[in-house]
Protein backbone atom coordinates (compact mmCIF):
# COMPACT_ATOMS: atom_id res chain seq x y z
CA UNK A 1 0.00 0.00 0.00
CA UNK A 2 1.31 3.43 -0.97
CA UNK A 3 0.47 5.95 1.74
CA UNK A 4 1.15 9.69 1.54
CA UNK A 5 0.93 12.36 4.21
CA UNK A 6 -0.17 15.94 3.60
CA UNK A 7 0.45 18.58 6.28
CA UNK A 8 -1.42 21.88 5.95
CA UNK A 9 -0.58 25.18 7.63
CA UNK A 10 1.36 28.40 7.11
CA UNK A 11 2.88 27.96 10.57
CA UNK A 12 4.58 24.73 9.45
CA UNK A 13 6.28 26.47 6.52
CA UNK A 14 7.41 29.50 8.51
CA UNK A 15 8.93 27.34 11.24
CA UNK A 16 6.63 28.72 13.92
CA UNK A 17 5.36 25.18 14.63
CA UNK A 18 7.25 21.90 14.28
CA UNK A 19 5.35 19.25 12.35
CA UNK A 20 5.35 16.40 14.86
CA UNK A 21 2.21 14.95 13.27
CA UNK A 22 3.99 13.71 10.16
CA UNK A 23 6.65 11.79 12.11
CA UNK A 24 4.02 10.32 14.43
CA UNK A 25 1.91 9.14 11.49
CA UNK A 26 4.93 7.61 9.74
CA UNK A 27 5.98 5.80 12.89
CA UNK A 28 2.52 4.37 13.57
CA UNK A 29 2.05 3.36 9.95
CA UNK A 30 5.35 1.52 9.92
CA UNK A 31 4.28 -0.42 12.99
CA UNK A 32 1.21 -1.52 11.03
CA UNK A 33 3.20 -2.69 8.02
CA UNK A 34 3.00 0.38 5.79
CA UNK A 35 5.57 3.03 4.89
CA UNK A 36 5.00 6.63 3.92
CA UNK A 37 6.34 7.05 0.42
CA UNK A 38 5.77 10.80 0.22
CA UNK A 39 5.15 13.75 2.53
CA UNK A 40 4.06 17.21 1.39
CA UNK A 41 3.54 20.41 3.33
CA UNK A 42 1.41 23.20 1.85
CA UNK A 43 0.25 26.61 3.13
CA UNK A 44 -3.26 27.64 4.13
CA UNK A 45 -4.17 28.28 0.53
CA UNK A 46 -7.24 26.79 -1.13
CA UNK A 47 -5.65 26.28 -4.54
CA UNK A 48 -2.42 24.81 -3.12
CA UNK A 49 -4.40 22.32 -1.03
CA UNK A 50 -6.55 21.23 -3.98
CA UNK A 51 -3.49 20.69 -6.17
CA UNK A 52 -1.74 18.66 -3.47
CA UNK A 53 -4.80 16.50 -2.83
CA UNK A 54 -5.25 15.70 -6.52
CA UNK A 55 -1.55 14.99 -6.99
CA UNK A 56 -1.22 12.70 -3.98
CA UNK A 57 -4.52 10.91 -4.64
CA UNK A 58 -3.36 10.11 -8.15
CA UNK A 59 -0.24 8.37 -6.89
CA UNK A 60 -1.44 6.79 -3.62
CA UNK A 61 -3.72 4.17 -2.18
CA UNK A 62 -4.33 6.30 0.92
CA UNK A 63 -3.56 9.86 1.98
CA UNK A 64 -3.59 11.11 5.56
CA UNK A 65 -4.16 14.86 5.79
CA UNK A 66 -3.68 16.99 8.91
CA UNK A 67 -4.54 20.61 9.60
CA UNK A 68 -6.92 23.28 8.39
CA UNK A 69 -10.11 22.01 10.05
CA UNK A 70 -10.46 24.89 12.51
CA UNK A 71 -13.20 27.52 12.75
CA UNK A 72 -11.28 30.50 11.33
CA UNK A 73 -11.42 31.93 7.79
CA UNK A 74 -7.93 30.64 6.94
CA UNK A 75 -9.00 27.01 7.49
CA UNK A 76 -9.60 25.89 3.91
CA UNK A 77 -9.19 22.14 4.11
CA UNK A 78 -12.84 21.08 4.01
CA UNK A 79 -13.69 23.27 1.03
CA UNK A 80 -10.50 22.23 -0.78
CA UNK A 81 -11.37 18.56 -0.18
CA UNK A 82 -14.83 19.12 -1.62
CA UNK A 83 -13.35 20.80 -4.71
CA UNK A 84 -10.80 18.04 -5.22
CA UNK A 85 -13.49 15.36 -4.88
CA UNK A 86 -15.92 17.22 -7.17
CA UNK A 87 -18.67 17.61 -4.55
CA UNK A 88 -20.29 20.47 -2.64
CA UNK A 89 -19.83 21.41 0.99
CA UNK A 90 -22.76 20.35 3.15
CA UNK A 91 -23.81 21.14 6.70
CA UNK A 92 -23.56 17.87 8.61
CA UNK A 93 -26.12 17.28 11.32
CA UNK A 94 -23.84 14.66 12.84
CA UNK A 95 -21.04 17.22 13.10
CA UNK A 96 -23.45 19.78 14.58
CA UNK A 97 -24.55 17.23 17.19
CA UNK A 98 -20.90 16.63 18.03
CA UNK A 99 -20.35 20.38 18.55
CA UNK A 100 -23.40 20.55 20.82
CA UNK A 101 -22.16 17.60 22.87
CA UNK A 102 -18.69 19.14 23.15
CA UNK A 103 -20.20 22.43 24.34
CA UNK A 104 -22.17 20.55 26.98
CA UNK A 105 -19.06 18.69 28.11
CA UNK A 106 -16.95 21.81 28.65
CA UNK A 107 -19.91 23.68 30.21
CA UNK A 108 -19.51 26.83 28.19
CA UNK A 109 -20.93 28.08 24.89
CA UNK A 110 -18.90 27.63 21.75
CA UNK A 111 -18.25 30.61 19.53
CA UNK A 112 -20.68 30.84 16.58
CA UNK A 113 -17.69 30.48 14.25
CA UNK A 114 -17.32 26.86 15.39
CA UNK A 115 -20.45 26.06 13.37
CA UNK A 116 -18.18 26.35 10.33
CA UNK A 117 -16.57 23.07 11.41
CA UNK A 118 -19.79 21.23 10.57
CA UNK A 119 -19.36 22.06 6.86
CA UNK A 120 -17.93 18.94 5.22
CA UNK A 121 -17.73 17.49 1.68
CA UNK A 122 -21.02 15.97 0.56
CA UNK A 123 -21.21 12.21 0.94
CA UNK A 124 -18.15 11.99 3.19
CA UNK A 125 -17.92 9.74 6.23
CA UNK A 126 -17.09 11.46 9.52
CA UNK A 127 -14.21 10.44 11.76
CA UNK A 128 -15.14 10.91 15.44
CA UNK A 129 -13.08 13.36 17.49
CA UNK A 130 -13.46 12.54 21.21
CA UNK A 131 -11.13 15.37 22.30
CA UNK A 132 -11.94 18.43 20.19
CA UNK A 133 -14.50 20.30 18.15
CA UNK A 134 -13.49 19.31 14.61
CA UNK A 135 -14.69 15.96 13.31
CA UNK A 136 -12.46 14.40 10.71
CA UNK A 137 -13.80 12.89 7.51
CA UNK A 138 -12.91 10.61 4.62
CA UNK A 139 -13.42 11.13 0.90
CA UNK A 140 -12.56 9.13 -2.21
CA UNK A 141 -10.62 10.68 -5.06
CA UNK A 142 -10.06 8.15 -7.80
CA UNK A 143 -8.73 4.95 -6.23
CA UNK A 144 -7.36 6.73 -3.16
CA UNK A 145 -9.00 6.98 0.25
CA UNK A 146 -8.22 10.31 1.92
CA UNK A 147 -8.41 10.71 5.70
CA UNK A 148 -8.70 14.27 7.03
CA UNK A 149 -7.68 14.90 10.64
CA UNK A 150 -7.21 18.04 12.80
CA UNK A 151 -3.73 19.48 13.17
CA UNK A 152 -3.84 19.52 16.99
CA UNK A 153 -1.47 16.64 17.83
CA UNK A 154 -3.29 15.10 20.78
CA UNK A 155 -6.58 15.12 18.87
CA UNK A 156 -4.99 13.79 15.69
CA UNK A 157 -3.13 10.99 17.47
CA UNK A 158 -6.28 9.67 19.14
CA UNK A 159 -8.30 9.74 15.91
CA UNK A 160 -5.47 8.10 13.98
CA UNK A 161 -5.24 5.27 16.51
CA UNK A 162 -8.96 4.66 16.92
CA UNK A 163 -10.24 5.06 13.37
CA UNK A 164 -7.66 5.48 10.62
CA UNK A 165 -5.11 2.79 11.51
CA UNK A 166 -7.67 0.03 12.17
CA UNK A 167 -9.24 0.75 8.78
CA UNK A 168 -5.89 0.68 6.98
CA UNK A 169 -4.74 -2.45 8.81
CA UNK A 170 -7.57 -4.45 7.30
CA UNK A 171 -6.00 -3.84 3.89
CA UNK A 172 -2.34 -4.28 4.83
CA UNK A 173 -0.08 -7.34 4.75
CA UNK A 174 1.39 -8.61 8.04
CA UNK A 175 3.54 -5.82 9.51
CA UNK A 176 7.26 -5.73 9.86
CA UNK A 177 8.60 -6.16 13.36
CA UNK A 178 10.86 -3.54 14.85
CA UNK A 179 13.09 -3.50 17.92
CA UNK A 180 14.45 -0.13 19.05
CA UNK A 181 17.45 -0.19 21.38
CA UNK A 182 18.10 3.15 23.09
CA UNK A 183 21.71 4.07 23.79
CA UNK A 184 23.44 6.92 25.63
CA UNK A 185 27.04 7.86 26.27
CA UNK A 186 28.69 6.62 23.08
CA UNK A 187 28.96 8.41 19.70
CA UNK A 188 27.20 7.07 16.61
CA UNK A 189 30.46 6.20 14.84
CA UNK A 190 31.62 4.11 17.81
CA UNK A 191 28.27 2.29 17.88
CA UNK A 192 28.64 1.43 14.22
CA UNK A 193 32.14 0.08 14.85
CA UNK A 194 30.95 -2.08 17.76
CA UNK A 195 28.13 -3.51 15.66
CA UNK A 196 30.26 -4.45 12.67
CA UNK A 197 29.32 -8.02 11.77
CA UNK A 198 26.44 -8.17 14.26
CA UNK A 199 23.99 -8.72 11.39
CA UNK A 200 24.94 -11.81 9.35
CA UNK A 201 25.58 -11.11 5.69
CA UNK A 202 22.49 -11.77 3.62
CA UNK A 203 20.14 -11.85 6.63
CA UNK A 204 16.68 -10.40 5.85
CA UNK A 205 17.16 -7.66 8.44
CA UNK A 206 17.58 -3.90 8.40
CA UNK A 207 19.81 -1.97 10.80
CA UNK A 208 19.35 1.77 11.15
CA UNK A 209 20.46 4.60 13.44
CA UNK A 210 18.36 7.53 14.62
CA UNK A 211 19.80 10.39 16.69
CA UNK A 212 17.27 11.85 19.12
CA UNK A 213 19.60 14.07 21.12
CA UNK A 214 21.02 13.15 23.50
CA UNK A 215 19.91 9.57 22.81
CA UNK A 216 20.87 7.37 19.88
CA UNK A 217 18.38 4.72 18.77
CA UNK A 218 19.59 1.55 17.12
CA UNK A 219 16.69 0.15 15.11
CA UNK A 220 16.39 -3.43 13.87
CA UNK A 221 13.64 -4.31 11.39
CA UNK A 222 12.46 -7.56 9.82
CA UNK A 223 9.36 -9.06 8.27
CA UNK A 224 7.17 -10.97 10.70
CA UNK A 225 8.25 -14.24 9.09
CA UNK A 226 11.86 -13.49 10.09
CA UNK A 227 11.08 -12.77 13.75
CA UNK A 228 13.46 -15.44 15.06
CA UNK A 229 16.42 -13.95 13.20
CA UNK A 230 15.42 -10.51 14.42
CA UNK A 231 15.49 -11.66 18.05
CA UNK A 232 18.89 -13.31 17.55
CA UNK A 233 20.32 -10.13 16.04
CA UNK A 234 18.83 -8.00 18.82
CA UNK A 235 20.43 -10.25 21.45
CA UNK A 236 23.82 -9.78 19.79
CA UNK A 237 23.39 -5.99 19.63
CA UNK A 238 22.33 -5.90 23.28
CA UNK A 239 25.49 -7.77 24.23
CA UNK A 240 27.77 -5.45 22.27
CA UNK A 241 26.13 -2.27 23.60
CA UNK A 242 25.21 -3.47 27.09
CA UNK A 243 27.17 -0.77 28.90
CA UNK A 244 25.32 2.01 27.10
CA UNK A 245 21.89 0.47 26.56
CA UNK A 246 19.28 2.01 28.86
CA UNK A 247 15.86 1.18 27.35
CA UNK A 248 14.02 -0.53 24.51
CA UNK A 249 11.10 0.31 22.24
CA UNK A 250 8.61 2.68 23.89
CA UNK A 251 10.22 2.75 27.35
CA UNK A 252 11.97 6.00 28.29
CA UNK A 253 14.88 6.79 30.58
CA UNK A 254 12.39 8.30 33.04
CA UNK A 255 10.30 5.11 33.12
CA UNK A 256 13.35 2.90 33.55
CA UNK A 257 14.58 5.05 36.43
CA UNK A 258 11.17 5.04 38.12
CA UNK A 259 11.01 1.24 37.95
CA UNK A 260 14.53 0.88 39.37
CA UNK A 261 13.78 3.20 42.27
CA UNK A 262 10.63 1.24 43.10
CA UNK A 263 12.57 -2.03 43.00
CA UNK A 264 15.42 -0.70 45.15
CA UNK A 265 13.26 1.02 47.77
CA UNK A 266 15.73 3.92 47.93
CA UNK A 267 14.81 7.59 48.22
CA UNK A 268 16.27 10.61 46.41
CA UNK A 269 16.86 14.32 46.89
CA UNK A 270 18.22 16.76 44.29
CA UNK A 271 20.27 19.94 44.32
CA UNK A 272 20.25 21.68 40.94
CA UNK A 273 21.97 24.83 39.82
CA UNK A 274 22.50 25.11 36.04
CA UNK A 275 19.56 22.80 35.20
CA UNK A 276 17.12 24.94 37.20
CA UNK A 277 14.82 22.07 38.20
CA UNK A 278 14.84 20.13 34.92
CA UNK A 279 15.90 16.89 36.60
CA UNK A 280 13.19 17.16 39.25
CA UNK A 281 10.61 17.94 36.58
CA UNK A 282 11.43 14.76 34.66
CA UNK A 283 11.40 12.58 37.75
CA UNK A 284 8.09 13.95 39.04
CA UNK A 285 6.41 13.84 35.61
CA UNK A 286 5.61 10.18 36.28
CA UNK A 287 2.82 9.22 38.64
CA UNK A 288 4.03 7.48 41.79
CA UNK A 289 7.34 9.33 42.06
CA UNK A 290 6.43 10.49 45.57
CA UNK A 291 7.31 6.98 46.74
CA UNK A 292 11.01 7.65 46.21
CA UNK A 293 11.53 11.36 45.41
CA UNK A 294 11.61 13.45 48.59
CA UNK A 295 12.59 16.95 47.50
CA UNK A 296 14.46 19.11 45.02
CA UNK A 297 16.41 22.29 45.64
CA UNK A 298 17.08 24.80 42.87
CA UNK A 299 20.00 26.64 44.42
CA UNK A 300 20.88 28.96 41.59
CA UNK A 301 22.67 31.65 43.57
CA UNK A 302 25.67 31.19 45.82
CA UNK A 303 23.62 32.48 48.75
CA UNK A 304 20.99 29.81 48.14
CA UNK A 305 23.63 27.09 48.09
CA UNK A 306 24.82 28.22 51.50
CA UNK A 307 21.39 28.88 53.01
CA UNK A 308 19.54 25.78 51.75
CA UNK A 309 22.34 23.21 51.45
CA UNK A 310 24.79 24.57 54.03
CA UNK A 311 27.61 24.88 51.52
CA UNK A 312 30.24 26.99 53.35
CA UNK A 313 30.59 30.43 51.70
CA UNK A 314 34.37 30.17 52.01
CA UNK A 315 34.27 26.94 49.97
CA UNK A 316 32.52 28.75 47.14
CA UNK A 317 34.90 31.68 47.46
CA UNK A 318 37.94 29.42 47.32
CA UNK A 319 36.94 27.03 44.54
CA UNK A 320 34.06 28.73 42.72
CA UNK A 321 30.42 27.67 42.52
CA UNK A 322 31.26 25.41 39.56
CA UNK A 323 33.77 23.06 41.16
CA UNK A 324 34.21 19.53 42.44
CA UNK A 325 34.21 20.74 46.03
CA UNK A 326 30.95 22.66 45.76
CA UNK A 327 29.19 19.89 43.82
CA UNK A 328 30.14 17.44 46.58
CA UNK A 329 28.97 19.81 49.30
CA UNK A 330 25.69 20.37 47.49
CA UNK A 331 24.97 16.64 47.22
CA UNK A 332 25.92 15.92 50.81
CA UNK A 333 23.97 18.92 52.04
CA UNK A 334 20.86 17.90 50.08
CA UNK A 335 21.03 14.37 51.42
CA UNK A 336 21.40 15.53 55.00
CA UNK A 337 18.58 18.07 54.71
CA UNK A 338 16.14 15.61 53.14
CA UNK A 339 17.15 12.48 55.05
CA UNK A 340 17.26 10.62 51.75
CA UNK A 341 19.26 7.55 50.80
CA UNK A 342 20.71 9.32 47.76
CA UNK A 343 21.25 12.90 46.69
CA UNK A 344 22.41 14.14 43.33
CA UNK A 345 23.71 17.62 42.53
CA UNK A 346 24.64 19.50 39.38
CA UNK A 347 26.46 22.80 39.04
CA UNK A 348 27.84 24.18 35.80
CA UNK A 349 28.20 26.89 33.20
CA UNK A 350 25.42 26.52 30.62
CA UNK A 351 26.31 29.73 28.75
CA UNK A 352 26.36 31.63 26.60
CA UNK A 353 28.36 33.73 29.09
CA UNK A 354 30.28 32.93 32.24
CA UNK A 355 33.01 30.71 30.85
CA UNK A 356 36.73 31.10 31.49
CA UNK A 357 39.80 29.42 29.95
CA UNK A 358 39.94 27.07 32.95
CA UNK A 359 36.18 26.48 33.03
CA UNK A 360 34.68 27.12 29.59
CA UNK A 361 30.99 27.11 28.79
CA UNK A 362 29.78 23.52 29.06
CA UNK A 363 31.79 22.74 32.20
CA UNK A 364 29.49 20.85 34.56
CA UNK A 365 30.15 18.99 37.81
CA UNK A 366 27.81 16.17 38.84
CA UNK A 367 27.88 14.58 42.29
CA UNK A 368 26.01 11.59 43.70
CA UNK A 369 26.11 10.96 47.44
CA UNK A 370 24.94 7.99 49.49
CA UNK A 371 25.57 7.11 53.14
CA UNK A 372 29.14 6.02 52.46
CA UNK A 373 30.59 7.81 49.46
CA UNK A 374 30.17 10.75 47.13
CA UNK A 375 31.12 10.35 43.48
CA UNK A 376 31.98 13.60 41.67
CA UNK A 377 32.99 14.09 38.05
CA UNK A 378 33.69 17.01 35.77
CA UNK A 379 31.92 16.91 32.40
CA UNK A 380 32.76 19.04 29.38
CA UNK A 381 29.63 19.31 27.27
CA UNK A 382 29.38 20.98 23.87
CA UNK A 383 26.62 23.08 22.34
CA UNK A 384 24.43 26.03 23.23
CA UNK A 385 22.67 26.63 26.53
CA UNK A 386 19.73 24.40 25.67
CA UNK A 387 21.92 21.44 24.69
CA UNK A 388 24.22 21.80 27.71
CA UNK A 389 21.27 21.81 30.08
CA UNK A 390 19.59 18.94 28.25
CA UNK A 391 22.59 16.63 28.28
CA UNK A 392 23.39 17.54 31.88
CA UNK A 393 19.89 16.47 32.87
CA UNK A 394 20.08 13.22 30.91
CA UNK A 395 23.56 12.41 32.21
CA UNK A 396 22.36 12.90 35.78
CA UNK A 397 19.43 10.54 35.22
CA UNK A 398 21.79 7.98 33.72
CA UNK A 399 24.06 8.23 36.76
CA UNK A 400 21.11 7.34 38.96
CA UNK A 401 20.19 4.43 36.67
CA UNK A 402 23.73 3.05 36.74
CA UNK A 403 23.96 3.40 40.52
CA UNK A 404 20.73 1.51 41.11
CA UNK A 405 21.77 -1.27 38.75
CA UNK A 406 25.26 -1.68 40.19
CA UNK A 407 24.74 -1.16 43.89
CA UNK A 408 21.33 -2.46 44.82
CA UNK A 409 20.63 -5.40 42.58
CA UNK A 410 17.73 -3.87 40.69
CA UNK A 411 17.00 -5.72 37.49
CA UNK A 412 18.44 -4.37 34.26
CA UNK A 413 15.84 -3.11 31.80
CA UNK A 414 17.68 -5.05 29.13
Amino acid sequence: MKVAVLSIGDELLTGEVTDTNASHIADRLYGCGARVFRHLTVPDDDEAIVQALVELAGASDAVIVTGGLGPTPDDYTAQAAARAAGVELELSQEALDHLAEFEKRIERPLHPANRRQALVPGGCRLIPNPLGTACGFTVKIGRAELFFLPGVPYEMERMLAETVLPELQRRLPPPWRRITLKVFGIPEAAISERLEGAIPAGAPLQLAYCVKYPEIHVILRAATADAAQLEEAAAEVRKRLSRYLFAEDDETMDQVLARLFRESGLTLALAESCTGGMIAARITALAGSSAYFLEGNVTYSNAAKSRMLRVPPELIERHGAVSEEVARAMAEGAREAAGSDLALSVTGIAGPDGGTPEKPVGTVYIALADAETCRVERCNFQGDRTRVRSITCFTALNWLRQYLLSRHGAESPN
